[in-house]
């Protein structure tokens, strides 16, 4: 698949992402301990939660989101203008990232900083991301649905494999600076509301 940029065996887009870029971001980006993390799969909710957390962090002024566009209120990791930008930033980041565990910086582990992982049914994740993906052109186009579960199955997608990335940062939830979000469980009004908390919860905010 020549239309992927391919590194470390993981498909990226071939717009905003260049090999020296993601290099740099798994090995050079340093983590400071006020920085958090909306870290998931693809087509899991990533939008949504970036919304969330940045009403959390505004008190629930909405001044913030309709002002500045969601790409520049929580800069992509491991994009080239995103991780520009990150490096040259000052104060508390908030960080969104799609990278798999053995590509993620390793400053994150000997820091304080927190990631908020959304995760979300991965037959949900595989309809959406093929829709989505048709209609931006961004990577290889599929010709059917079939033939995007095949390569979904196989992990011939962008950022590699649904299984081995949701397994991967899953054994990192027992710990203290780590918060796993169920996509379906914001969407329901009682677990929504609790999700709701532990995400203001762990950005440092008090729940009031």
């Amino acid at each position: 698949m020549s239309d992927y940029l391919w590194f470390e065996g993981i498909p990226f887009p071939i717009i905003e992402y260049e090999k020296e870029i993601i290099e740099k971001s798994c090995d050079k980006f340093v983590f400071r301990d006020e920085d958090t993390v909306i870290l998931t799969y693809p087509k899991s909710g990533t939008n949504w939660m970036k919304d969330i957390v940045c009403l959390i962090q505004t008190k629930g002024d909405p001044t913030w989101i309709q002002s500045v566009p969601i790409w520049d209120r929580s800069l992509w990791l491991e994009s080239q203008r995103g991780y520009q930008k990150l490096i040259n930033k000052e104060g508390p980041r908030l960080i969104t990232c799609h990278l798999p565990f053995h590509l993620f910086p390793k400053s994150f582990f000997s820091s304080k900083a927190k990631i908020i992982y959304v995760i979300r049914n991965p037959r949900d994740v595989l309809v959406s991301g093929y829709f989505f993906w048709s209609k931006t052109k961004l990577v290889k186009i599929p010709e059917s649905l079939t033939t995007y579960f095949e390569w979904f199955i196989k992990g011939n997608v962008v950022f590699g494999s649904w299984f081995e990335h949701t397994r991967a940062w899953l054994s990192m939830r027992k710990r203290d600076n780590f918060l796993l979000l169920s996509y379906e469980d914001i969407k329901k009004r009682d677990k929504g509301r609790k999700s709701i908390c532990e995400s203001w919860e762990s950005t440092g905010a008090e729940v009031t």
